[in-house]
Order: structure tokens, then C-alpha cells, then sequence
């Protein structure tokens, strides 16, 4: 099989791609599980944007500050000046975000935000804008999506990719030959016991980089959310509260219903301050209460937070709920470039299987759709400049054996990457010692 461009993931990020490539190209877009099972659909707080000239330097600080000022500070610069252009295009598309009564949007803010600059709609912005992407996609002529379809690995010619080795639902295996492939393969949450991300993510993509000596960066920097609902099912996937219900004013407390933290810090210092009450107290969990959240404004902004509580028999904002913090991001993965290219000639991550430093070692709420979406479109923008000059040899078949047996295929995987972010934090560890 051949196409021009393949494209494994079908989050925001390699849906944005999709739609800022030349619809004279063939695409094939291939996605592990089906298309709304990726965790640009979960995302529940908003989208950032730089809503006014005026905020840059405090939206540029409030990102370097949370990512304890390891980002790329260009990546940065880039992410910010860019949301404009992201914010009309998604609203070309269809999203429609929260508006006043003037019809002017509505900005909410979330923890270590020094102000209101993040676009929302409800609780469901990853939704709402993931949606109406893969609608618009769904609707070109030039692409061919598939579901249920997992990349197995890539195959290469010297230093460039040339495609990549596929498994189709039925069992199949099957080369893909292509002249340029897309890793748009999500976190690495379904390598976590607890984690907010959907089981089937496993860093695949960061995981054959690594297979192919492909540079990774960061694979340490993996971010816990403070606030996700307590369960006993310990299999369920944690049920995210979003940081924006703390935005809007919901404290925290203690088991003997004492504040003991502010609620708006960043988001690695705040699930260490719950964890160190966990452990001072014996608890399992601390408690949420949105009492302070007008009832009205809860039910019309986190209408399926309230839903979800209710289900599992809290009645917020009468009822703290209980919460425990959960793996939710990972700001490692791919070393990437300024647009989005790896190490590797003809192969590009975006999304959260790429590390373009960004987010330093923590990412600040509501920044990963709009990273998503800006490096995606920059991928695209250079393998269209440089499609023409860019052409792979046909291969003879590949050896599809080491593939054959899925469940060992997958167990090995999910177990390397894991293995490969332990040795990082043992080497971190080991270095905050000797300084101290």
C-alpha cells in the first residue's frame, strides 16, 4: 500500500494536520481504537489563547513559571502568538465557544493563571473542538481513516522514514509506504495503574522512536493532576475535576474539613501538598466542595462534572466530593524541532508524543490543546513546502514475524516505556541527591 502522507492518531493534533495539508495529497489517517477514543475528547477545561496584546508577557511567565522555566522559550513565543490564528480556525470549523450575551467570549482561568485567558465550552472543550475537526475531516475526499488500525513500527531507508508497518483490524499486517509519516500517538496514561487518559495509550509512538535510535527528551516529566474523583474500582479510568471548577472558586479540605493548601497553584506543587495531607492523615483521599461556586453557574459551565458526581451519588454543590491525584499528561516524548520534525528525515511528532519544550517540566492548564494544534499546523505548513522534493523508493516486503504475536507485541512495548521513564527519574534522583 501506498500513500503521500500517513498520520497515526486521531486526536486534535493529527486532525489539525490533516486539515492544513494541500487536499491534492492522499492521506491515511489510522487510529488504535475508534476515532473519539482519543484524549483530545476528554480534555474538559478549556483552550488558552492570547485573548489581548496586552497579556502576553503574563500568559509568557505564567507558562514558564509552571514548567519551571525548562521550556523552550521560543516553542513559547511560537504557542502564544499562533492562538489567534487557531481560535478562528476552530471557529471556521464549527466550535462554538462559551459567549456573553454581546457575543463576545467568555474567559475562564484555572490554577497558576494570573488571569482569565481560556476559552471554553462547558466542561467538554476537548470535545467540542475535537468533534467538529474530525467532522471536517471526515468530509475530504483525499483522506482514507481507518479505526482499530495500530502502527506496529516504521521502516527506513538509511536516516529517512519511508512508512510504516500496520496491523489492520483483522489480524493483518501490512506495510504502508509513504513520504512522510505523522506519530500523533497520545500519552502514555494506559502504562498507569490511575491515570485520567484512555487504557489502549501506551507511548507507543515514543516507545518505536526509541527502537529506531530516534532522539526522545524529557521521558521523566510526567504530570500527575491534583483532582481527580475518588473510586474504589480501581480499574476504572480517574474521572478528571477539571482545574477550572477550581478557578471558579471549589476549595479543598481535609478529612477534618480544614483547608490546608491554596487551590491555584501550579499543578505539581498542588499534588504534592494533597499527598503529603494523604499520608499525614491516613486517607485515601482529600475532600472538593463547590459551595462556593454559584449553583447556577455550576450546572450551565461543568454540567457533566455535576452529572458524573450525581451518578456516583454526590449532589454538588451540597456534597464535597472526594479526590485523589491521578497520572494525567506527559510533557516528555520526541524531540522535536521548531516544526515539529524528529531526528529522523520524513518523520514528525505532534501532540503529546512530541516534546518541542514548551511545557518544561510542567505543563500550565489548558495549554496542551493550543500546543496540540499550533506545532501540528507547522508540520504540515513544511511538509507541504518540501513535498515536492521528497520522494520514497518503493520497498520489497517486510518481515512481518516479529509482529505476529500481539499480546507479547503490546506487553513489551508498555513495559520498555515504563522501564525507560523509571531510569530517567532514578538518574534525576540520583542527581538531586549529590546536590544536596
Amino acid at each position: 500500500m501506498k500513500t503521500d502522507i500517513l498520520i497515526v492518531g486521531s486526536g486534535c493534533s493529527g486532525l489539525y494536520a490533516v486539515l492544513n495539508l494541500p487536499d491534492e495529497l492522499d492521506i491515511m489517517l489510522i487510529t488504535k481504537s475508534d476515532f473519539e477514543s482519543s484524549d483530545s475528547f476528554l480534555a474538559q477545561g478549556g483552550m488558552c489563547t492570547l485573548k489581548d496584546p496586552s497579556d502576553y508577557d503574563s500568559f509568557f511567565e505564567d507558562t514558564l513559571k509552571a514548567g519551571h522555566y525548562e521550556n523552550d522559550q521560543k516553542s513559547v513565543e511560537i504557542m502564544i502568538k499562533s492562538s489567534p490564528d487557531v481560535v478562528k480556525d476552530l471557529v471556521k470549523y464549527g466550535v462554538s465557544f462559551t459567549r456573553d450575551e454581546n457575543g463576545d467570549f467568555v474567559y475562564t482561568r484555572e490554577g497558576a493563571h494570573a488571569h482569565h485567558r481560556i476559552l471554553f465550552h462547558e466542561d467538554i472543550t476537548g470535545k467540542e473542538i475535537t468533534s467538529h475537526l474530525l467532522n471536517a475531516v471526515k468530509k475530504l475526499k483525499n483522506v482514507r481513516m481507518y479505526e482499530y488500525t495500530t502502527l506496529l513500527d516504521i521502516f527506513c531507508d538509511g536516516s529517512k522514514c519511508c512508512g510504516g508497518i500496520i496491523r489492520w483490524p483483522d489480524g493483518r499486517e501490512e506495510q504502508v509506504e509513504a513520504d512522510y509519516v505523522i506519530l500523533a500517538t497520545g500519552g502514555i496514561g494506559g502504562t498507569y495503574k490511575h491515570s485520567t487518559n484512555f487504557k489502549h495509550l501506551t507511548g507507543d509512538g515514543v516507545e518505536i522512536a526509541r527502537c529506531h535510535n530516534i532522539e526522545l527528551k524529557n521521558l521523566d516529566y510526567v504530570q500527575i493532576h491534583p483532582t481527580t474523583l475518588y473510586s474504589d474500582n480501581k480499574e476504572e479510568r480517574s474521572f478528571l475535576i477539571s482545574e477550572s471548577v477550581r478557578g471558579e472558586g471549589a476549595k479543598l479540605y481535609n478529612n477534618s474539613k480544614e483547608r490546608f493548601t491554596e487551590e491555584l497553584l501550579p499543578r505539581d506543587i498542588l499534588t504534592g501538598n494533597i499527598r503529603k495531607e494523604m499520608k499525614r492523615e491516613g486517607s485515601e483521599h482529600v475532600w472538593l466542595s463547590m459551595k462556593t461556586i454559584d449553583p447556577e453557574q455550576l450546572k450551565e459551565h461543568f454540567p457533566n462534572i455535576v452529572e458524573h458526581c450525581k451518578e456516583h451519588g454526590y449532589n454538588v454543590p451540597d456534597e464535597m466530593i472526594p479526590v485523589v491525584p491521578a497520572q494525567h499528561y506527559f510533557m516528555g516524548g520526541i524531540k522535536v524541532n521548531l516544526q515539529s520534525k524528529t531526528s529522523m528525515d520524513q518523520l514528525y511528532a505532534i501532540g503529546e508524543t512530541a516534546c518541542n519544550g514548551v511545557h518544561g517540566r510542567n505543563r500550565l492548564a489548558s495549554n496542551s490543546l493550543l500546543e496540540s494544534m499550533v506545532f501540528a499546523k507547522r508540520a504540515a505548513k513544511e511538509m507541504t513546502a518540501e513535498f515536492d522534493k521528497t520522494k520514497t523508493k518503493s520497498f520489497d516486503n517486510v518481515d512481518f514475524t516479529p509482529y505476529e504475536d500481539k499480546k507479547k507485541l503490546e506487553k513489551e512495548y508498555k513495559q520498555l516505556i515504563r522501564d525507560e521513564i523509571d531510569k530517567e527519574n532514578a538518574k534525576m534522583n540520583d542527581k538531586e541527591k549529590q546536590e544536596n
